[in-house]
């Protein structure tokens, strides 16, 4: 193919499936069944390739458009891992085509309509620990396949409505089902409902206020702020302790971690009579 001649089309699948294909030529392209468009504004800065298996990396950029990708979606996560091929084509025959990248969306940040997205290679899994753990605490996420512990039932979680809340961060509810003062610590809260429907965040603080009601305070401030009414759904969280996991969830056959480990300060203070002397 000639140099006049190729562009760069992109192609993403998020993780609930919508494809949507994307082309800095100032035409539409169409191959492997997806239409490529060119209204979006989308670039990439040159891609940074390592021999052997370091990372690539390289950044995708963008106006935020109404019907592709909204500050909404970016702000609920909907974009996070999102799968990515690119490649170089001959706008004049789209089955002359390279693969120059394959990977993931990485970290994504948005600012005055626009967006810039981290692209990472296939071997970014290898920056990843890998195998077990070995620590006191439990190495399982709540709710994962070595956690087993089933999040849809109502001892674990509760579907509520918004009383009042004050910039996404701090939620009030005037009625709520009776836990125990800081059961949802660490744990979730999921907008069900309403403007900001889909965003979630980790619970920092959760308090019962006298007369019954509840005050629930996330780490970070949801984008968008709901209102008084909206749905959300709040999921107890785990601190990781082998007592947490035998007395508050009832599952300590399934604990991951290690909690007859003796401590660091245990193996290397000197005892009388012991090794360590």
């Amino acid at each position: 193919m000639s140099t006049t001649t190729v562009c760069r089309a992109w192609w993403i699948r998020r993780g609930d499936g919508m494809v949507l294909g994307f082309t800095d030529h100032d035409t539409t392209l169409n191959f492997d069944g997806v239409t490529f468009r060119p209204d979006h504004g989308m670039s990439a800065r040159a891609l940074v390739q390592g021999s052997g298996l370091s990372v690539d990396n390289s950044e995708a950029e963008g106006a935020l458009s109404h019907d592709a990708i909204t500050e909404k979606d970016l702000m609920a996560g909907r974009w996070d891992g999102a799968e990515l091929k690119m490649w170089e084509v001959d706008w004049r025959d789209g089955d002359r085509r390279r693969l120059v990248f394959a990977g993931s969306l990485g970290e994504i940040s948005r600012s005055r309509g626009a967006f810039r997205a981290e692209l990472r290679g296939l071997s970014e899994p290898l920056n990843s620990p890998q195998g077990r753990v070995y620590h006191p605490r439990c190495s399982a996420r709540l709710g994962d396949a070595a956690c087993k512990l089933n999040l849809t039932t109502p001892a674990v979680r509760a579907d509520v409505a918004i009383q009042g809340c004050e910039e996404g961060v701090l939620f009030r509810f005037a009625e709520f089902p009776p836990f125990e003062n800081g059961w949802f610590e660490r744990g979730s809260l999921l907008m069900r409902g309403g403007g900001a429907k889909g965003l979630q965040g980790v619970v920092k603080n959760d308090t019962v206020l006298p007369g019954g009601g509840r005050e629930i305070e996330l780490w970070q401030g949801l984008g968008i702020v709901p209102t008084a009414g909206d749905p959300v759904r709040l999921t107890a969280g785990c601190d990781k302790r082998a007592e947490t996991c035998r007395q508050k969830f009832g599952n300590f056959a399934n604990f991951r971690g290690f909690p007859h480990l003796p401590t660091e300060d245990w193996l290397m203070a000197p005892r009388a009579g012991g090794r360590n002397v």
